[in-house]
């Protein structure tokens, strides 16, 4: 697909921010399409906040700071060419502001059916062998998915729906860290029963709790994918 290409190509830095991309001409003989089809996928570019089209200047790339990493096709592509750690940083504060307050509003407002999906993510969590497992990653994905929605704040659920697959990149990642299994249930435990119980405050707390030892294990699985490629440079 022309536009996942182009994509693709910015992100991993083929095409560099501030860079002038080739001419119309180039484009659609190198990847043998039309010209209509090259605009269409220019324009989705440019409201990607990726490019910007100006008359005999050309298509610049613009710097990453302006561009839409919410929408699908950007996102697929930052995980599948390795996500930098500011982009997992953003990720854990973005989750830092919101899911204590969808904890504590879950525990205020969640109806029987959704204290249900929470407590059944949590089961398949405990069911799942070891962290380090696919089951346990989407359990994990299911648990703080099912809280936002409990929450019945449509802002937060669009919020989580359209950061579902960096989301569950996210716990792929931290659950190779160190924090065991046991000790792992247990915080994850903290935030169910005070829902279950109704107690927003000590929901809010216990979340709060949970997203800083993700954060803890985010830097050092960082600081474990960095190190090989720091002894080759060394």
């Amino acid at each position: 697909m022309l536009l996942h290409c182009l994509v693709e190509l910015i992100v991993s830095g083929a095409f560099p921010e501030n860079s002038t991309l080739p001419n119309e001409a180039e484009l659609t003989e190198r990847f043998s399409v039309s010209r209509t089809s090259l605009r269409e996928a220019m324009q989705y570019l440019s409201a990607l906040g990726m490019v910007r089209s100006r008359t005999r200047a050309g298509t610049t790339v613009l710097p990453r700071e302006n561009w839409n990493y919410l929408d699908p096709i950007v996102l697929d592509v930052m995980l599948s060419v390795g996500a930098d750690d500011a982009f997992y940083a953003s990720l854990i504060d973005a989750r830092q502001l919101l899911e204590p307050a969808a904890a504590a509003q879950a525990a205020a407002n969640a109806n029987a059916r959704q204290l249900y999906h929470i407590s059944r993510a949590f089961e398949n969590m405990v069911e799942a062998n070891a962290r380090d497992t696919e089951d346990w990653s989407r359990a994990d994905l299911d648990f703080h998915t099912a809280i936002i929605n409990a929450s019945g704040n449509w802002v937060y659920r669009q919020f989580a729906t359209a950061i579902r697959a960096a989301l569950l990149a996210s716990f792929r990642l931290t659950n190779r860290a160190s924090q065991s299994h046991e000790q792992a249930i247990s915080t994850h435990q903290d935030v169910l029963e005070a829902i279950r119980m109704r107690r927003p405050d000590a929901a809010r707390q216990a979340m709060e709790r949970l997203i800083g030892v993700a954060r803890s294990e985010m830097t050092d699985a960082l600081s474990r994918v960095r190190k090989p490629s720091d002894s080759v440079e060394k």
